[in-house]
């Protein structure tokens, strides 16, 4: 399929997270330069985990955001993170409130804490509290945030698992080259570091281990395909993008190709050995380019044994005898579920801002790119629903 897909390439004229990695671009490049990650074992609940969770910084940020406005502290923190990256993508983007622009923010869990705290307090006294339904409504993601940044522009909420920031992205490219919007904001938060969600994840066995006599120096192996054990780590935070028509000025990076697929799958949590979701999405994003002309694949690569092994089989299906250089930024952060998929996409903006490859530290194998012009970025999640963006220096 011809990447004319896209009738013209869409400008990223704005990248802005809150993470483990920190609060800036600048932060998060700092920590991405160095060759350690910044995962924690924290109690939740009554045990201790691994976990990716907010910097001290992002902490404090969120505590002042919930304290600055009555009407925000009751929001879960999934909303507080999405506010507080929306502000400086905007910021950053130069847009103002009367530019209507749209918002499309999902999410794959939602208001995790707010919804243990609502079912716990119904479990104890048979009835829940007022807000218990608006402030767990995934919806209201997007709808903050349009109230926080005064923009009247469409308002989008979803869920599509872990691939549900790219499909925010997929979202504001079709309304922008629908003539229906010019400007889109986009991307996911999360907050799951919660009891009941880390419990779901471990009933999974797809859990890093957290006992002290075998966690190794990178508790998740994303991207080790010799791994003996599933090492997934959750993380906290929201990402987000600021989409625009067109090749402008200020652009961090273009969009010059898009890419889904879904396949029918064999098993709830599992794609197919070679990932058959990936080959097609990233054969779409690629269009009528020679895949020998991308540099750089920011993989999913969760740190399971099966979802590392069929995404990077996939990646050798389409890129053939030469694969491009693979990295991917969960071994340092966690999987941040609906909000990795922008994550990647940020990694993948400031390494062709900056010009360097971040690497895996503990994979050998493969070897950094030559040039730094186009990068490809996948995500998938359960249901087998993959998105990729192929992204080019401005």
């Amino acid at each position: 399929m011809s990447n004319t897909i896209l009738k013209e390439p869409i400008s990223i004229t704005a990248v802005s997270s809150i993470s483990p990695l920190g609060v800036s671009s600048e932060e998060s490049w700092a920590n991405y330069s160095e060759a350690t990650h910044v995962l924690k074992q924290k109690k939740i609940g009554n045990t201790i985990d691994w976990v990716g969770e907010l910097t001290q910084h992002g902490k404090t940020a969120l505590a002042v955001l919930r304290k600055a406005d009555s009407k925000y502290k009751n929001l879960d923190n999934a909303v507080l993170l999405a506010l507080f990256a929306s502000r400086k993508a905007m910021a950053e983007a130069g847009w103002k409130a009367t530019d209507n622009f749209g918002i499309n923010i999902g999410s794959s869990r939602g208001a995790t804490s707010l919804f243990e705290k609502y079912h716990q307090e119904y479990l104890t006294k048979e009835k829940v509290s007022t807000l218990s339904s608006p402030t767990t409504t995934l919806g209201n993601i997007s709808s903050w945030v349009a109230h926080d940044l005064q923009t009247k522009g469409p308002e989008i909420s979803h869920s599509i698992t872990c691939s549900t920031a790219l499909h925010a992205l997929l979202n504001g490219v079709a309304w922008i080259q629908s003539g229906l919007a010019d400007k889109f904001m986009v991307g996911g938060s999360e907050a799951p570091l919660t009891p009941f969600t880390l419990a779901q994840m471990k009933a999974l066995k797809i859990y890093a281990d957290a006992s002290p006599t075998k966690s190794q120096q990178f508790p998740c192996q994303a991207l080790n395909l010799e791994k003996k054990r599933n090492s997934m780590v959750l993380g906290e935070a929201a990402s987000i993008a600021c989409l625009e028509q067109g090749i402008r000025k200020n652009a961090l990076a273009l969009i010059t190709g898009i890419g889904y697929a879904t396949e029918a799958l064999e098993h709830n949590i599992s794609i197919s050995a070679d990932a058959l979701c990936f080959q097609r999405s990233m054969k779409m994003a690629l269009g009528e380019t020679d895949p020998a002309e991308v540099d750089m694949v920011v993989m999913h690569a969760p740190g399971t044994i099966k979802g590392d092994v069929s995404e990077f089989n996939a990646i050798q299906k389409i890129f053939c005898n030469k694969l491009p250089a693979l990295t991917t930024n969960k071994w340092k952060t966690g999987h941040t579920f609906g909000a990795s998929g922008m994550l990647s996409l940020e990694l993948a903006v400031l390494m062709l801002h900056y010009q360097e490859f971040v690497k895996v530290p503990f994979i050998t194998t493969f070897e950094k790119p030559s040039k730094f012009n186009r990068v490809l970025v996948n995500a998938v999640g359960f249901g087998g629903n993959a998105v990729s963006i192929l992204l080019s220096k401005q």
